[in-house]
């Protein structure tokens, strides 16, 4: 015991000199100079996610203690590599099965390694470094056919293509840790208009009717253990290139999300592109619904690629109603995008208003604030309604009124948004269980 108190008077006094020495030199998120910038770090550091923040683990320093901060380098905690947990000031339990290996690093120079190889400046999103090649086996029971918009592939131009998108090299929505769960798109002709701004289409309210949906219900069932966060960031999913998707890429949109286009540059890059908004979640039946999402960067080669995803019931973080009233659904996702902070079992799921993670490419698109960086409107109602009394309720209703308000001048957005109010429960990191899938049509058609 005597050892035990002495450690933990040690980790304390490291934790207090931290934060005196950093009382000087942090700010304020307002603050943008180049001193008081978020990720401005004097060691490489790995960079961890949840829905409100994020944290970053500093270097070992002289007593062997790893230091946790926030985003400003102020001490939050304190991480564990023997057992992967990290601490609060408190010595209380925040995270658990924290990997290293399977963390983003940034750097002095205010670059992302992503897990993949990739560099990308933490201030410009210019790709430095593009992402390792990764051969991608195309399945053809999984991956889309080959007909289908093969119109999008980006011209090489004189530049190389950026092979990262943001949720690759920082954050596909989002998360890894809890993305709150945690971060554009085309088409008209999906596109569908409520007779007010108050109303839900049709097919966010449940009830759709594709005639595949019935050989997918509990799909997932018996598969492998995972949780689902959520992201838009507007920005070219990794899949959009040619050389990532086996030569049959994912459509690209223009600044407003709505026109598929030909060539042209991510517009977290500095060019004009977009993911389309054509590629919101949407209903197939009470029990069934298709989406598009992010999978692990380290897993490598799904683009193309289906799983079903069975809802259990429960959250990774906290089982309430809403996670309840989910139980027996399944999800249908197509792997589009790639994360590097996206873990072993986690589908990061494309749904307006999910948060924008750290590239926010969705400023031309005419949306309101989009909420909690990571973990986006629902993140916002889940602080604003609490966490006891009616949750199922509230949580819906709060959502609903957020997704009527920032996408009021954008009905198919607004739809996408709806989604995750109606059919998905209003819950924030539900639990499932998953299995590969051969993709639905309805969901090809829209790849």
């Amino acid at each position: 015991m005597k050892h035990m108190f002495i450690k933990s008077m040690a980790i304390a006094a490291t934790l207090m000199l931290a934060w005196n020495c950093s009382e000087e030199t942090s700010s304020s998120p307002a603050q943008t100079t180049a001193d008081s910038r978020p990720f401005t770090v004097s060691s490489e550091v790995w960079w961890i996610f949840t829905d409100q923040s994020s944290y970053l683990i500093q270097q070992p320093n002289e007593n062997g203690v790893q230091v946790v901060t926030d985003a400003w380098s102020k001490p939050v905690g304190v991480f564990n590599a023997t057992n992967g947990t990290i601490t609060d000031l408190q010595n209380n339990v925040i995270m658990t099965d924290v990997s290293l290996s399977t963390l983003l690093r940034i750097t002095p120079e205010r670059t992302v390694i992503g897990l993949d190889g990739s560099i990308t400046s933490l201030d410009s999103n210019t790709v430095i470094k593009p992402a390792d090649p990764i051969e991608i086996p195309v399945s053809s029971s999984s991956a889309p056919t080959a007909a289908v918009e093969s119109s999008s592939t980006p011209s090489s131009g004189g530049n190389a293509p950026v092979t990262t998108s943001s949720s690759e090299t920082a954050k596909s929505s989002s998360s890894s840790a809890k993305s709150s769960s945690s971060s554009a798109k085309s088409s008209s002709s999906s596109a569908k208009s409520s007779s007010s701004s108050k109303e839900e289409s049709s097919s966010s309210k449940g009830g759709g009717n594709d005639p595949e949906a019935s050989k997918y219900e509990n799909a997932g069932k018996g598969g492998q253990q995972g949780w689902a966060t959520r992201y838009w960031d507007c920005c070219m999913a990794h899949c959009a290139w040619p050389e990532n998707s086996g030569g049959n890429p994912t459509k690209t949109c223009d600044a407003k999300g709505r026109n598929v286009v030909q060539g042209g540059q991510n517009i977290c890059a500095g060019g004009q592109n977009t993911a389309c908004t054509s590629q919101i979640p949407f209903v197939a039946s009470d029990k069934v619904a298709y989406a598009f999402a992010a999978v692990p960067a380290a897993d490598g080669g799904k683009c193309g690629k289906c799983f079903a995803l069975t809802f259990t019931g429960g959250g990774k973080y906290e089982s309430k109603a809403n996670h309840q009233a989910l139980a027996g659904k399944t999800l249908v996702v197509m792997a589009t995008n790639i994360g590097g902070d996206v873990q072993h079992g986690q589908f990061d799921v494309m749904i307006p208003g999910g948060g924008v993670g750290m590239f926010n490419g969705c400023s031309n698109m005419g949306w309101g604030n989009q909420g909690e960086q990571y973990g986006g409107l629902l993140s916002d109602c889940e602080k604003q309604v609490g966490y006891d009394g009616d949750l199922l309720n509230k949580r819906k209703e709060c959502l609903k009124n957020k997704c009527n308000e920032v996408f009021k001048n954008d009905e198919q957005a607004k739809e996408g948004c709806m989604f995750l109010a109606t059919w998905m429960e209003a819950a924030g990191n539900p639990n499932f269980e998953f299995k590969e899938v051969e993709c639905p049509q309805a969901l090809k058609a829209k790849w």
